[in-house]
């Protein structure tokens, strides 16, 4: 059954990120412990395992994977030193010197600098023998549309001192084929120590991947709409954006003010001039879908509704407010990635204020949206789109998403007390903290909805401490982490009977 095929039957998974697997290097990667956290899926009759961008992160911002200096390239920190000695790129003992606990929360800069000198040794050792040249040769041919300009872009800001490159040389900033071929000879060794990496982290991936559709784990991955004003892809692609003579925004994305926010959201990113990617045949979009579907077996398109229509904010301003409506050629852009790609295994993320043109759109291309628990109980509960008797099979359920509050959490901190009042008329009885998330749980596998998601904090009932996401917070995120002895066997029995008794085996 192909993945686009699966969305459409019953099946259920598990929301939880790399960096949150337990590992002895500061943080989650491709390791081991990735194998045997889809093996834990696999014995508790899970079909899916959803994860976060695995693009690179900035320290300035908070390592969000949301946050990229690439819409295409992998996040160093994710390589597993193990995985580097096993294959005689390191020594056995370069991947035990600098291991720290596999608990506690994700250590990103102990990490960085772990992988950073482990990376540079693998490259070391391919420079001086060769090893794998012909595989390496291969993966830059095949990824040299986005490969050759992310290494320049990486190794330049490196080079000069971190500079966004809109501040860069104007000859640089401008691409100007001169000074481009100079600084790839200036720069030829970490340009390609850049791309060698890029061809480790693909190598480990893949492996991963295939390991995980060998015991019937698929693998949904995310991609974020917009880019990062400041990265590989909006330096090399300036005319996809609607940017100034001076290669700065004119207007940046964001979202209107609305119930939750009176002022709306802001969030920088430059928009796309759709005009020029029509005209060019959505080639950057192909390409980008194309290499996501490559790494993942489902995607999940963030913010779906900015395909349709986006909010633009003129640069400069400090709220959403005032902001505008454009359209988006939705319907040649969707029509012309079927006729690349066939029908699309998506996930569109719908949530928020959502027009009946984004459900048409949605609904005609068979993309099932998504559902949240969590915003199902306020006082039009009967009616409310998000509780369970009102969903329907084309989407997919989740107890929560990596922006919400854990369901405990909710419960104990966010939920008033009529809302708590009509969690208990709904359940039919009484629920205390310790117990709720597994009612939720339940709600959405007993749900009609073809596909339910959970976090793993929501599985095994954390409250606020273990949230991984506060928006509109720079502090304190993407930084919880499983233990292993919370992937317990009787945890795996516990889910797999829930899974087939609501037929999602």
């Amino acid at each position: 059954m192909d993945a686009a095929a699966g969305l459409k039957t019953r099946g259920s998974g598990i929301l939880l990120h790399i960096t949150s697997l337990p590992c002895k290097f500061g943080i989650g990667d491709f390791g081991p412990q990735a194998r045997q956290f889809a093996e834990f899926l696999c014995q508790a009759g899970q079909r899916y395992w959803q994860i976060l961008p695995l693009n690179p992160t900035d320290p300035m911002h908070g390592n969000s994977p949301y946050h990229s200096v690439s819409a295409f390239a992998l996040n160093p920190l994710f390589i597993s030193p193990e995985i580097l000695a096993a294959e005689g790129w390191i020594s056995e003992s370069d991947s035990d010197w600098a291991s720290v606990s596999l608990n506690g929360p994700a250590d990103y800069s102990r990490a960085n600098a772990l992988k950073a000198e482990l990376l540079e040794k693998a490259f070391l050792n391919f420079s001086s023998t060769g090893k794998q040249e012909r595989e390496y040769s291969t993966f830059c041919d095949k990824n040299r549309y986005w490969l050759d300009d992310y290494a320049m872009y990486v190794s330049l800001k490196s080079f000069l001192g971190g500079k966004a490159w809109a501040e860069w040389p104007p000859e640089l900033r401008d691409r100007d084929v001169a000074a481009l071929n100079a600084a790839k000879d200036q720069l030829r060794d970490e340009i390609e120590k850049m791309r060698f990496s890029q061809f480790l982290l693909r190598s480990q991936w893949q492996s991963l991947k295939s390991f995980c559709n060998s015991i019937g784990v698929r693998l949904i991955g995310d991609l974020p709409i917009y880019v990062v004003h400041d990265s590989a892809d909006v330096w090399a692609n300036p005319d996809l954006f609607n940017l100034d003579e001076q290669k700065m925004p004119r207007t940046v994305a964001g979202v209107p003010p609305d119930y939750f926010s009176p002022t709306g959201q802001l969030w920088g990113n430059p928009v796309f001039r759709w005009d020029v990617l029509r005209a060019r045949d959505y080639q950057w979009w192909l390409q980008r879908i194309g290499y996501k579907l490559q790494l993942y077996d489902v995607v999940r398109i963030d913010h779906f509704r900015g395909f349709v229509a986006y909010w633009e904010v003129p640069s400069g301003e400090k709220t959403a407010t005032n902001g505008r409506w454009v359209e988006v050629p939705a319907w040649s852009f969707f029509k012309r990635i079927k006729a690349e790609f066939g029908q699309l295994p998506v996930i569109a993320e719908d949530l928020g204020v959502i027009t009946p043109d984004v459900v048409e759109v949605r609904r005609h291309f068979g993309f099932p949206g998504m559902k949240i628990l969590l915003f199902a109980f306020d006082e039009n509960l009967p009616t409310n789109p998000y509780a369970p008797h009102n969903l329907g099979k084309d989407c997919v359920v989740y107890t929560g998403t990596h922006d919400n509050n854990t369901v405990k959490g909710w419960f104990e901190r966010e939920a008033s007390r009529d809302q708590k009042e009509r969690v208990f008329r709904y359940l039919g009885r009484k629920a205390d903290a310790t117990e709720i998330h597994m009612e939720f749980l339940r709600l959405a596998m007993m749900s009609v909805a073809n596909t339910a998601i959970f976090p793993m904090q929501d599985l095994l009932g954390l409250g606020e401490e273990a949230r991984m996401n506060r928006p509109a917070s720079n502090e304190g995120n993407w930084k919880w982490r499983l233990y292993p002895e919370q992937v317990s066997e009787s945890l795996s029995e516990q889910l797999r009977d829930m899974t087939e008794i609501y037929g999602r085996l």
